[in-house]
């Protein structure tokens, strides 16, 4: 059975979310931002990254815990539109920046679980009604409600679409909601929500 991977460029949102935001917001009229952010607050993940359904991560040995970032992405279509939604588990070195994170945190070889299938977007009433839901080896560690959103989908690709153009097959997504829950090597890593096939990935330590 073939998976979907992206055909463009992938970019995560940051601050998507209600609560992250109100978590954060103290921080953010501090040095060196001073206001917090007007436009969405995006960062790619570069196709080093991508790990279909069903394949093993690697966690670099010196890293003893990764956080999950369940999440659904928007995959554009010819017109600027969205073609369809796709489960995604975007995962990252725990780190304490949140307006620019490190590329090396975000980008480590094959930390963007993608799939397994695209989601018709003419199936989808409001991507509002999204939940999503994340296991690690079977037991429910997060639930994440999809009204919650800052900027829902249509809002967020307009205002992506104000400052930079989205081609065919690029995948935006939605956001990552708070309270991430971290896995280590030898955690299998389950993502579904109704509607969706399940999106499954193990962590494996690096090979030395």
């Amino acid at each position: 059975m073939s998976h979907f991977l992206p055909t463009g460029t992938v970019y995560g949102t940051l601050l998507n979310f209600r609560a992250e935001v109100d978590a954060l917001a103290p921080q953010m009229t501090q040095p060196p931002y001073k206001a917090p952010p007007k436009a969405p607050v995006l960062y790619v993940k570069t196709a080093n990254t991508w790990s279909p359904h069903g394949s093993d991560i690697a966690v670099p040995a010196a890293v003893p815990e990764v956080e999950i970032g369940a999440s659904i992405g928007m995959v554009i279509g010819a017109e600027g539109d969205v073609e369809g939604f796709v489960l995604m588990n975007d995962l990252s070195i725990p780190h304490a920046s949140f307006f620019r994170p490190p590329v090396k945190f975000k980008c480590v070889d094959g930390f963007l679980g993608i799939g397994p299938v695209l989601r018709d977007a003419q199936e989808i009433a409001d991507p509002a009604s999204f939940r999503v839901e994340v296991r690690i080896n079977g037991d429910l560690k997060q639930s994440i409600d999809f009204s919650q959103l800052v900027r829902p989908a249509q809002q967020l690709l307009a205002d992506v679409g104000d400052f930079m153009t989205l081609a065919h097959g690029d995948v935006l997504m939605l956001g990552c909601g708070p309270g991430r829950p971290l896995a280590r090597a030898g955690d299998r890593i389950d993502i579904s929500a109704s509607g969706f096939e399940t999106l499954s990935n193990t962590l494996v330590k690096e090979a030395a």
